[in-house]
């Protein structure tokens, strides 16, 4: 009997955890092949790739955002192979599971819950007796009759064989993302989560967690997301497993879902000193700061010791952080959610998500939508489209500010400005990306595509209808932003006030003739004016750069445009220049694009004076 283990993951690069447990499982006792695709590809190439294989036995594993795609397969594959035996498995399908079995008539079986033991015995039935009402974990169908069985005992996880030692998996580990549990479970009751309808937290033994992770690494793996709910709730087992990784980790990176405010000092005290750069992320769940929220959906959250960790991690500059918000909770209206937004922004993750809250099938928050005034979608994935405080106006404007948030600050393309905006020119980072987000909407370019340069384009019509006080600042930091982030020459220019060809000429010329003017780091490149006026960008900045960049400076940028006192102006340049020479406040960025795509531009910035004395 021949079995195929299919799901539609979200990107390419995604795997899936979940069919791996089950094929291992099953071990040698069927033949079993994985089926993973994408929810991009079409429908006819999906049930094409499975029909080939000619399955006995076909399951997929279905989540909120592949179950329509999969419905969509799964009515084709039928028509095609009317005596496959079509099994659906996976949280999405687990709880409502009659409305799914009369939904999908095609279905011939449910697998509820954990699926290992369960999905193995109902493979032994359809092979052999067909006694259906055995199975405990199961929903089937007896003519019409849909039947569920009573749930199956929890898996005692050191009995659970590794789903990480797939030869087949070996080429792939480098190009991937390794999905990674070290423990199933959930210690809190969110009721907005699925994770808080399993009570307890069972682990797998460490000591072949350990095992496994060092295979993974020794066969190349780059990324590995550990998929635990709450990774550090055991303070020894994290401190111990973040230990063997930073002694073990060969350049891979590891994420965790982590709860901040239980994060114990001492564990900060040791990644701080010990965590190698850029190998750990952290992904930290807020959610809400707002306290009747948080006790409505029986979230515990300390704010204050969260903060802590957040900002002692931040510190020190050694782990990249996630933090996510969901919009519409209940008590939660426009205003307290601005709070909330504004918040967790003041901590500047390296990243900040805002989604929409999912009222998914199972919860606690989806029983009692009525109660809140829920109106959300029907289908996957149920996100709420308003409640008795947060009307749909609210929601359609949240989703400007998101889109706003993802382009422009999550992207880090121009943080510099982005800071400089939110502090001088505007009350909040909330009502910064709100009025970007409505301006953006009202101009129909969420209709449209974008590229690089379209985003400055766009920001600087924005800061020009928004008439800001200081818009020579905000677009001067724009081509700082620019030059120190993009490898590419601009192909659009979305300033006004370009030097002229004939002194952009001039400079090159001097910069070619007299490199020490520039600085020492210039001078070694060797450039002659060919290769400048190849190569190079020249731009004034109407700011003293060595100043702003100066920590505690920024606040006063405003301050230093067009002053003639304080520092150079030159971060690069050789100090040759006396001390009672003239000191302008604005500086001229000379921008050097490399030869390779890899490759950030290097940047000079030249004291204005400097260039005119030369």
């Amino acid at each position: 009997m021949k079995v195929v283990l299919a799901t539609l993951n979200a990107k390419y690069i995604h795997t899936s955890l979940a069919l791996r447990c089950l094929k291992t499982h099953i071990g040698e006792e069927f033949p079993v092949q994985l089926a993973e695709y994408t929810i991009k590809d079409p429908f006819m190439n999906i049930v094409s790739d499975i029909y080939q294989r000619q399955p006995d036995v076909v399951g997929f594993s279905c989540y909120i955002w592949n179950i329509e795609e999969t419905i969509q397969v799964i009515n084709m594959l039928r028509k095609v192979r009317p005596d496959v035996k079509i099994v659906l498995g996976g949280p999405e399908v687990s709880y409502d599971t009659e409305f799914w079995m009369n939904r999908v008539k095609e279905v011939d079986f449910i697998v509820v819950g954990e699926g290992e033991e369960t999905f193995l015995h109902l493979l032994r039935e359809i092979r052999d007796e067909q006694k259906y009402h055995f199975v405990f974990g199961v929903a089937y169908r007896k003519g019409e009759e849909v039947l569920i069985n009573p749930s199956r005992p929890k898996l005692d996880l050191s009995t659970v064989p590794s789903p990480h030692r797939l030869p087949e998996d070996i080429p792939q580990l480098g190009k991937r993302v390794v999905y990674f549990e070290t423990s199933r479970g959930c210690p809190f009751s969110c009721q907005f989560c699925l994770s808080s309808i399993e009570v307890g937290v069972r682990y797998y033994d460490i000591e072949k967690t350990k095992a496994d992770l060092l295979y993974l690494i020794d066969n190349g793996a780059k990324l590995i997301k550990f998929v635990d709910r709450t990774f550090n709730i055991k303070r020894d087992y994290a401190m111990e497993m973040f230990k063997f990784l930073i002694e073990n980790h060969r350049g891979c990176v590891f994420q965790f879902e982590i709860t901040a405010d239980i994060m114990r000092p001492e564990v900060l005290d040791y990644l701080a000193e010990h965590a190698p750069p850029g190998v750990f992320r952290f992904e930290i769940g807020v959610q809400s700061t707002n306290d009747p929220t948080n006790e409505i959906v029986q979230r515990r959250q300390n704010f204050a010791k969260l903060t802590r960790t957040v900002v002692k991690v931040k510190d020190s500059k050694k782990i990249d952080q996630h933090l996510d918000l969901i919009a519409g909770l209940p008590l939660e209206n426009y205003n307290t959610f601005r709070s909330t937004f504004n918040d967790v922004f003041a901590l500047r993750p390296e990243e900040l998500q805002l989604g929409f809250l999912k009222m998914l099938r199972g919860t606690g928050l989806r029983r009692d939508a009525e109660k809140y005034g829920y109106v959300y979608m029907d289908n996957a994935p149920y996100e709420m489209l308003g409640n008795d405080m947060m009307p749909f106006d609210d929601v359609v404007r949240l989703k400007r500010l998101e889109d706003i948030l993802e382009k422009f600050w999550n992207s880090h393309r121009m943080d510099l400005t982005m800071e400089h905006l939110m502090h001088t020119e505007f009350e909040s980072p909330f009502d910064f990306f709100q009025a970007f987000g409505d301006f953006w909407d009202n101009n129909g370019w969420q209709k449209i595509g974008h590229q690089l340069e379209d985003l400055f384009v766009r920001l600087e019509a924005f800061l020009q209808a928004h008439r800001i006080q200081r818009p020579e600042v905000a677009r001067g930091l724009m081509k700082l932003d620019y030059f120190n982030n993009h490898k590419y020459k601009p192909r659009k220019i979305w300033w006004n006030d370009a030097l002229e060809k004939a002194e952009v000429a001039r400079i090159l010329r001097m910069a070619a003739e007299q490199p020490a003017v520039v600085g020492s780091e210039f001078a070694a490149l060797g450039l002659n004016e060919k290769d400048l006026h190849k190569h190079a960008v020249v731009e004034r900045l109407p700011f003293n750069v060595a100043k702003w960049l100066q920590p505690g400076e920024a606040d006063s940028i405003g301050d230093s445009v067009g002053d003639s006192s304080g520092d150079n102006g030159n971060s690069n340049a050789d100090d040759h220049v006396s001390d009672g020479a003239e000191q302008e406040g604005s500086t001229l960025a000379l921008v050097i694009y490399q030869q390779t795509e890899n490759e950030k531009p290097l940047v000079f910035y030249i004291r204005e004076h400097a260039v005119v004395h030369a």
